[in-house]
């Protein structure tokens, strides 16, 4: 272990480390062996210890079984309950959700209290191949099949809460822990919630294995080659990421804003993997599902606006050529109107906020799918000029509007029509209608009305383009 650790830079002299303690041998190997070479590496040692409240009696036997542990170590030692039942029901998590979510904010929380830069848990190869096995099954992508990293960040609720997680025992299996502790005679706690079939990591250790053993009896050493290559491959990417990131994304963890067309010109590959990251980043996990990538994918690629909402409370929200990933509604990139303006036909116009080009054309210079189409995308619009006219204003919408929504053959409220399109609540205000004299010509990035639709008849056509002015 002290080759890894060195080899990894796992640890460091002169800090403090907490450890994670549950009482099973994994983690009262990692502890002894830590204790054991704390005067080597340099380093202090803080015990942890939580009691999940869902295992009665045995957990509270764990928590003193630990304390008498770590008393005869001379390991100071912190010993916390939290209720996962509540936790669960309260936020509609799984048990093993709402147990990892607390776990870790009780680490992040002890490591902030005595100074400790980092926290040691006791994952060994066994849980490493579970856990591609676990991303496997629920389709993670290649950044999943890498498995757990030697060092990883978890964010936690406050930033004094984030945690270094440190893996000290990846490269040693279960049942050489098992072993030390037998040599040592410690007599580790044995979990029963781990003889459980309804976690799916209990049916992978329990079945999947198993069953997978008897087609190839090394396949535990094939699934490690795998996340190790898949490593070097993912670790690859995400360094090109990284040279990518800043030209295609702004915003911190909490809401991401996409720079849709620099996000295109990237290689399919470095979509997946950039996507990846930044949904990563706003739900605080690292095991994202490939299923979720691949729905902003093909939200991404639609034309217009539209609104995905994905788990954990991650919601994606297109307007013309951005993208905003976050929790909750997304902020409205729209700038605001006071009041009715004027447009220049042809020409420029500036309503604050927004840069407004009217432009001629003729029919056949106009790029579009077929005549009577949606010639509304993004913030462009194309619609017949004899239709329109010249006189047209802009303005945000006012009660009792009407419109005739392209491809109706009668009228519907604007408001309604807000609603059926599901532009988010706060955004219906800000959104800028374009008028004629005689009714709405276009909902902006929205839809079009019927009325000025390009037809086979059309002699000119007037092209509208609405750009955000930046400061």
């Amino acid at each position: 272990m002290l080759a890894f650790i060195r080899g990894r830079g796992l640890l460091h002299p002169g800090e403090m480390v907490v450890v994670a303690v549950s009482g099973g041998p994994d983690s009262l190997c990692l502890l002894h062996l830590l204790h054991r070479l704390c005067g080597e590496l340099g380093i202090g040692l803080h015990a942890a210890h939580l009691d999940h409240m869902l295992r009665g009696a045995e957990a509270e036997a764990d928590a003193r079984f630990v304390e008498h542990i770590c008393q005869g170590l001379g390991v100071p030692l912190t010993v916390e309950r939290r209720d996962v039942p509540a936790h669960r029901q309260r936020h509609r998590l799984s048990v093993e959700e709402a147990a990892r979510q607390l776990r870790y904010r009780f680490l992040g929380g002890v490591a902030r209290d005595v100074g400790a830069g980092r926290v040691a848990v006791g994952h060994t190869a066994d849980d490493q191949v579970e856990t591609v096995l676990m991303n496997l099954v629920r389709g993670a992508g290649a950044r999943g099949l890498r498995g757990m990293a030697p060092v990883a960040f978890w964010p936690g609720p406050e930033p004094e809460t984030n945690l270094l997680l440190v893996r000290p025992l990846l490269a040693a299996s279960h049942r050489e822990t098992e072993a030390y502790c037998g040599w040592l005679r410690l007599n580790p706690r044995q979990d029963s919630s781990n003889l459980h079939p309804g976690p799916l990591r209990n049916r992978i250790r329990g079945r999947l294995l198993p069953l997978l053993q008897g087609m190839n009896p090394r396949v535990w050493e094939a699934l490690l080659r795998t996340a190790q290559a898949l490593t070097c491959d993912t670790d690859f990417l995400e360094g090109v990421v990284g040279t990518a990131w800043p030209g295609v994304v702004t915003g911190s963890g909490g809401g991401l804003s996409l720079d849709l067309m620099r996000l295109r010109q990237l290689h399919p590959a470095l979509q997946r993997h950039l996507l990846l990251r930044a949904v990563g980043e706003v739900i605080g996990r690292e095991d994202v599902a490939m299923v979720h990538v691949e729905g902003v994918l093909r939200l991404l690629d639609k034309p217009g606006s539209h609104r995905l909402t994905l788990p954990r409370g991650l919601t994606v929200t297109t307007l013309g050529e951005h993208a905003w990933l976050g929790r909750g509604e997304a902020p409205c990139p729209m700038p605001p109107l006071e009041r009715e303006y004027s447009l220049q036909v042809p020409g420029g116009s500036r309503p604050p906020g927004w840069r407004v080009t009217a432009t001629i054309l003729n029919p056949g210079g106009v790029a579009a799918p077929g005549f009577g189409d949606d010639f509304s995308t993004d913030l462009v619009a194309y619609m017949d000029y004899e239709a329109a006219g010249t006189e047209l204003t802009v303005r945000p919408r006012r009660p009792g509007d009407r419109f005739r929504p392209l491809g109706l053959s009668g009228d519907k409220k604007l408001q309604d029509f807000m609603v059926d399109a599901r532009i988010p609540r706060p955004w219906r205000g800000l959104v800028p209608v374009v008028c004629s004299s005689r009714h709405i010509l276009w909902v902006v990035g929205w839809r079009l009305d019927e009325r000025v639709r390009v037809t086979p008849e059309t002699r000119r056509v007037l092209r509208l383009e609405f750009q955000r002015e930046t400061a």
